[in-house]
């Protein structure tokens, strides 16, 4: 069972995810405001399983949460509520650092199993079923080329002497880019396969996870040698590169 965080000002659906997930054995508190969540969780690094977080806050918002929680080195999983459930909104909570998103109104079993998920997915984080009639070695929770490191267990990517943390969705995503590596793989596709966004979006908004990834990997990210641009289709890992 897992301690989980609910950041979520309108106190009747706060106090129903609080009784359902205590119900469930989970530990849950309250707060009401972004900047209490981050007292609680930067300030007095009370420790979290899971975080809760609703977009539509008082204060600083849900994206603004989760962008300083990122950046202050807090990769607690956050399932995000929105009353937006635009793919653009959906993007947005990801490039800040949400592992998954809810719009509302919900039903309550399916916020319980989407923090369940997040609470199993470290475990779990491995290749999808193979195709029927189809057999395929599992995929080793350590990938290894040109001396980086993605430790997809571990969710972290390591360059010589120096350690990158990795949201579930970058993991996700490096993941898809590992699974295809040398194909040139569409922005349509990414976001369908890694992300189940089906509507119509800007498909550009995918561009800003690639230039982190580029960030932990590269030795120049503006010149990249694995995450190479494909022009007019989208992106291509490629784990060896010819000597200069």
């Amino acid at each position: 069972m897992g301690r989980i965080l609910i950041v979520e000002d309108e106190r009747h659906i706060a106090d129903g995810l609080r009784y359902n997930l205590e119900a469930e054995g989970h530990e849950a508190t309250t707060v009401a405001d972004g900047e209490g969540a981050l007292g609680i969780l930067i300030r007095e690094r009370r420790p979290f399983d899971a975080v809760i977080l609703d977009v539509m806050l008082p204060g600083k918002d849900g994206f603004a949460v989760a962008s300083e929680l990122r950046a202050s080195g807090q990769f607690v999983p956050i399932l995000m509520l929105t009353a937006r459930g635009s793919a653009e909104d959906v993007l947005r909570g990801f490039e800040a650092g949400a592992d998954d998103y809810l719009p509302k109104p919900f039903d309550l079993p399916i916020v319980l199993a989407r923090v369940n998920g997040l609470l199993r997915r470290r475990q779990w984080n491995e290749q999808e079923p193979p195709p029927s009639g189809g057999r395929r070695e599992p995929e080793p929770d350590v990938y290894t080329f040109e001396g980086r490191t993605i430790d997809f267990s571990n969710m972290e990517v390591r360059v010589r002497d120096r350690v990158h943390r990795l949201t579930v969705m970058e993991c996700d995503l490096l993941r898809y880019l590992v699974r295809n590596a040398g194909q040139p793989v569409s922005r349509r596709a990414i976001l369908q396969d890694v992300w189940g966004l089906h509507e119509s979006v800007d498909t550009r908004a995918i561009d800003n996870f690639i230039v982190r990834l580029r960030r932990y990997l590269e030795d120049r990210a503006a010149a990249p040698k694995f995450l190479q641009t494909v022009r007019g289709v989208g992106y291509r890992f490629v784990p060896a590169v010819a000597p200069d």
